[in-house]
């Protein structure tokens, strides 16, 4: 079982950058990922991280401005956000899962944060 909590989101201009973080707690040694979720929209995929082996992924729409990383000693993955976009708005989850591929399904995590919201005004 693990416990995720992420950072309290905000409210950016257009062009600016935030930093998320979530940190689990319980087991840990997951892969973990980022999901976000907009306005009558389906929760989508923003980037991952394996477990054991680091490999990272991320959707084609952030790649390049966004980057995910972990701090293995505190058991935090944090997803900095650069150049953000209004289409950036959402509420964004932290996920885990058990296996140690970073997919990019949502029904492939096993565990969830319970979201923050972020908001680029443009």
């Amino acid at each position: 079982q693990v416990q995720l909590v992420e950072s309290v989101g905000s409210t950016v201009q257009a062009g600016g950058s935030l930093t998320l973080s979530c940190e689990a707690s319980g087991r840990t040694r997951y892969t973990m990922g980022w999901f976000r979720q907009a306005p009558g929209k389906e929760r989508g995929f923003v980037a991952a991280v394996s477990w054991p082996g680091g490999g990272i992924n991320y959707a084609d729409s952030v790649d390049g401005r966004f980057t995910i990383s972990t701090d293995n000693t505190k058991n935090i993955v944090y997803l900095r956000m650069t150049k953000l976009k209004p289409e950036d708005t959402a509420v964004y989850f932290c996920a885990a899962r058990r296996g140690g591929v970073a997919t990019t399904f949502a029904n492939t995590y096993d565990y969830w944060g319970q979201g923050t919201q972020v908001t680029v005004s443009s």
